[in-house]
């Protein structure tokens, strides 16, 4: 089969998909409905002439399952573990005088695929490498992995499922709860793999990369490994990326892996040698935990010797207190490092640590900083008895052997971290620059404890300089975006505070009736609230229940001691009430889109995000586009409007309302 041919399968995938992303769910077009079944047709003539069809392919209707519980079934054969080195002669001596494969060890969870009649029939897990969990629902789901093969035979193979890093902080990026975020693309994609509902897993961005072909009927490899890579490679499988190396090229071929590290985006653990000689790696059998046809590499831990300075207490949102180890900088695997996460008091009782010990550190994986060993032990540190961000006394807590420092005050501000981070965040006071790490640390050290405090950053100038991390430069910039908020509107003020039920758009309603004038709302009663149009008893009740409550009042006459409301910012000239707007595609005029309806909302004007019998026009620069939203208008008899138009028809209405008053 032509390599060619599999590429211009991939390529053509990805561009569909692409082209559906984009005509779906961004409302844009990155190609025209001429081109876009031209290339279609393409894809499947290709499928149809090689056999290889992915598992994202647009012509495949992969329904999605939900199971009760994973089924349990036995290998066919056990799924041993490999022995391990950290030294590249001990690698040397094992490979001898054969020919090696070198590839990497990817870190996320092992899966048999079984094929028959060139299509996926069985996906199991590892499990504990003599029973595994059947997947098959799940493994349809993976991005890269193809459903239907060329081969016809029934052909059994070992790979990794992995979660790409790229796909891995994507999926942290739209979870806003810090303490909900995954840790790390393994445990990410162990849970993903294993879910009973696959549309979960089709979300997750699952990868999968063979390392093993265990068999296929009438195949011959010519006793060859990295045949079986290359025959896996053109049945459309991505094969674990690897180096032919012989003893006297293995420790550059390490080498050439480590500078590779960073800029490789698939988790991985480590280094896997396998014999290129598939009789050679028989006859050397199994041990009764490993096979002896290949090894494992260890990045060996470069370690460091250096002085503990101090111990950062660093509150959460869940109440942990955690440690943070604070060394003199030390340069390890390229880059200089000076602080570890301790975890808990437990590793610290272990290590016996004291301020000025000499400790060695490293980075596990060749990634995360670790202290390795204290070579002092003065077993001499001060545990805080009160927590840094709200001065409540501190309690140690000893669950299942593990101690932790915990604060038990219920409004402790570490614990609120996230109305700190819609504080300050673009659609409310739009502080640029701070962000929701940013915002831990200055209020782990104290710095921050209510919304005012943040205007008052400047009184702790030295000691954000100092911290890890920041320097005059990042002050500067953070102090510069703090005094352009103190130049705010109303309805950015409304939406700040994090009122249960209150968004951007009824707060811009809210303080238009109140004519930006935030003490007339802060006293205004649930009835005179109920009557602002889209406002009703629950949004109502949110506001004077949030306003009744001392506190908060407290919060707030501190926070207007602090800011200057522009009083006419969304006043308007209600030209577009009663008028109800949906935009779609690219804008040349305007920002972006919330520019647009910013003033759309500020002339009385509404914005949707769907085309409805109640949509008065639809904003598209495109108007001969067949997107979704155009049908729709159309079927509806709704005008289609461009930017232009828009401009011209509304905003020039507006100004001229406007200078008439």
């Amino acid at each position: 089969m032509s390599t060619d041919k599999r590429d211009r399968i991939r390529e053509l995938t990805d561009l569909l998909n692409r082209a559906s992303k984009a005509y779906y769910s961004e409302d844009k077009e990155i190609m025209s409905n001429f081109e876009y079944d031209a290339l279609y047709d393409e894809l499947e003539t290709l499928e149809k002439e090689t056999g290889i069809q992915f598992a994202n392919s647009p012509t495949q209707n992969v329904g999605y399952e939900v199971s009760e519980n994973l089924e349990k079934v036995r290998h066919d054969s056990p799924m041993l573990s490999l022995d391990k080195t950290k030294d590249p002669d001990v690698l040397a001596s094992f490979l001898g005088d054969q020919k090696g494969l070198l590839s990497w060890k990817l870190d996320g969870l092992t899966v048999v695929l079984t094929y028959d009649g060139g299509t996926l029939e069985k996906a199991v897990t590892r499990g504990n490498g003599e029973i595994g969990e059947i997947i098959t629902a799940n493994a349809r789901t993976f991005v890269n992995l193809p459903l239907n093969i060329p081969y016809k035979g029934r052909l059994t193979l070992r790979g990794e499922a992995v979660i790409k890093y790229s796909d891995f902080n994507r999926i942290n990026e739209e979870i806003p709860d810090a303490d909900a975020k995954y840790k790390n693309p393994r445990n990410l994609c162990s849970g993903s793999v294993r879910q009973l509902d696959s549309r979960i897993t089709a979300e997750r961005s699952v990868n999968f990369f063979a390392f093993s072909l265990e068999s296929a009927q009438e195949i011959d490899f010519n006793n060859s490994n990295e045949q079986k890579f290359a025959w896996l490679s053109g049945m459309g499988f991505d094969v674990v990326p690897y180096r032919v190396v012989y003893k006297d090229t293995i420790k550059d071929a390490i080498h050439a892996f480590a500078e590779d590290i960073t800029g490789f985006d698939v988790p991985s653990d480590g280094l896997v040698l396998l014999m290129d000689d598939i009789a050679y790696g028989k006859s050397l059998g199994t041990t009764a935990k490993f096979p002896r046809n290949s090894m494992a590499f260890k990045w060996k831990d470069e370690i460091a010797e250096t002085t503990l300075k101090e111990i950062e207490w660093s509150p959460s949102r869940t109440g942990l207190i955690n440690p943070v180890a604070i060394f003199d900088p030390v340069e390890l695997e390229g880059t200089t490092v000076s602080r570890a996460s301790l975890h808990n008091l437990s590793i610290i009782d272990g290590l016996e640590l004291g301020i000025g010990d000499r400790v060695t550190v490293y980075k596990a994986n060749m990634i995360i900083p670790q202290i390795a060993e204290n070579l002092t032990k003065s077993d001499h540190l001060d545990i805080p008895e009160e927590c840094p961000a709200c001065g409540q006394h501190t309690v140690i807590k000893n669950e299942n052997g593990t101690k932790t420092l915990v604060c038990p005050n219920p409004d402790c501000p570490a614990k609120k971290i996230k109305s700190f981070t819609d504080f300050v965040s673009r659609n409310a006071m739009n502080i640029e620059g701070v962000s929701e790490e940013t915002l831990e640390k200055f209020i782990g050290h104290g710095f921050i404890s209510d919304f005012s405090d943040i205007f008052h950053l400047d009184d702790h100038k030295d000691a954000i300089i100092n911290l890890d991390g920041f320097g005059l430069k990042s002050y500067e910039n953070i102090i510069n975006s703090v005094n352009a908020a103190r130049n705010t509107t109303c309805d950015r003020l409304l939406n700040a505070l994090g009122i249960l039920n209150v968004g951007p758009a009824n707060a811009k309603l809210i303080c238009r009736y109140f004519n930006n004038d935030f003490r007339a709302l802060m006293n205004a009663e649930t009835d005179e609230l109920i009557n602002i149009e889209n406002v009703g008893s629950v949004i109502a009740a949110s506001i004077t229940d949030y306003f009744a409550d001392e506190k908060n009042r407290e919060v707030v006459e501190k926070l207007l001691n602090e800011v200057y409301i522009a009083e006419d910012a969304v006043k308007g000239s209600d030209s577009l009430k009663g008028l109800t707007f949906v935009i779609t595609g690219s804008l040349y005029h305007y920002e972006n889109r919330d520019a647009l309806k910013a003033e759309i909302e500020a002339e009385g004007g509404k914005v949707a995000g769907s085309v409805s019998a109640k949509t008065s026009y639809l904003i598209n620069n495109d108007i001969l586009s067949g997107s979704s939203k155009n049908k729709k208008a159309k079927e509806l008899n709704i005008p289609i409007i461009t930017e232009e138009e828009y401009i011209n028809k509304f905003r020039g209405e507006a100004n001229a309302d406007q200078s008439s008053k």
